[in-house]
């Protein structure tokens, strides 16, 4: 496999323009196992807007669109390689299988797996903080390679590309534990995909006896009820209610 080589290799001393120099996109379209009709697409996607902020006047345009575009082509083809894998599965658990997959723990190993941050095109400032390594800026760009993918080969060529990256997780999978286990965990990261802030606990009732007790917990974001649910402790009852609202933020996404 190639390995890209470094930043200031990669990119122009003194980098202006919308373009990336040929040698580096062609590394990088080796590692894809794709090539780009239109490698301007492949270089807006590794543009982040910092970039564009520091050369404010020139016409270039970030990856934030193709981001957008990306996590739902991304959303598309992964529901239905799982759904061709598991079609025996209910919905909830394929979404919560989704949720798996698509998460940023998940997309950041992918990205690494091209040694993505390599080739990002990044303010002076955000390299300097160390930008090249941050999760969301690494997945941001994954995702926005996804949709440049799209625009130039469309749905047949990204989900090529998907399915390399996923089968294996998708054969390797661990059902039981992966329905059936930690909800609030899920939650969690797919709340933390989505740009929201973790979730709240709201233990709203507790009826019958001290010794058969039975909570009634309501999940909340920003203060909004999600969803809610109920169980012998108030464990059980948060992990009934996460997956709940795992179940409608997961479906919202399609």
């Amino acid at each position: 496999m190639l390995i890209p080589v470094s930043y200031e290799v990669c990119m122009d001393e003194n980098p202006s323009g919308d373009s990336l120099p040929q040698g580096s996109l062609q590394e990088l379209e080796n590692l894809l196992g794709y090539r780009f009709n239109n490698q301007q697409l492949l270089a807006q996607a590794l543009t982040h807007r910092s970039f564009v902020n520091e050369h404010e006047g020139e016409k270039l345009g970030n990856n934030e669109s193709l981001e957008f575009l990306g996590d739902a082509v991304l959303g598309f083809i992964t529901s239905s390689r799982i759904f061709q894998h598991y079609p025996e599965l209910t919905e909830g658990e394929l979404s919560k299988i989704k949720a798996y997959l698509v998460s940023a723990a998940n997309l950041v190993l992918f990205a690494e797996g091209i040694h993505l941050g390599g080739f990002i095109r990044l303010s002076r400032g955000e390299e300097k903080t160390g930008g090249r390594a941050k999760r969301a800026i690494v997945v941001d760009a994954y995702e926005a390679i996804i949709g440049a993918m799209y625009l130039d080969g469309g749905v047949e060529v990204a989900s090529e590309f998907i399915g390399r990256q996923i089968d294996s997780f998708l054969n390797g999978l661990d059902l039981k534990q992966l329905t059936y286990g930690d909800f609030k965990s899920a939650l969690q990261e797919h709340l933390h995909n989505m740009g929201h802030p973790e979730p709240e606990y709201r233990v709203v009732a507790e009826i019958g006896p001290d010794h058969r007790k039975t909570f009634v917990v309501q999940v909340l974001i920003h203060g909004e009820i999600i969803a809610e649910s109920s169980g012998k402790t108030k464990k059980e009852a948060q992990q009934a209610a996460a997956r709940l609202a795992l179940e409608s933020l997961s479906g919202s996404r399609q």
